[in-house]
């Protein structure tokens, strides 16, 4: 993270209280060199507030349950 984008910007910027100032969080994002360490870094800890590795919280559930659906699939098949 101390390499990222986000080191511009106040950390508010990426707790947004909107769906605007998600989309415009995640446009900095889209320009990080960090973007997947960041991603992985708040999937691993389960970091459930603000726009991390350019993605939302709601992105990251997703990406959470198509993994453990992906798990789970390869465990019985």
């Amino acid at each position: 993270m101390a390499e990222g984008a986000c080191n511009e910007y106040p950390p508010n910027k990426f707790f947004p209280s909107d769906g605007v100032g998600v989309e415009k969080a995640k446009k900095i994002c889209l320009t990080c060199p960090s973007q997947e360490p960041c991603l992985e870094y708040a999937l691993a800890h389960r970091i459930d507030h603000g726009v991390w590795g350019g993605t939302s919280e709601r992105q990251r559930r997703r990406i959470l349950k198509a993994r453990r659906a992906e798990a789970a699939a390869a465990a019985t098949g």
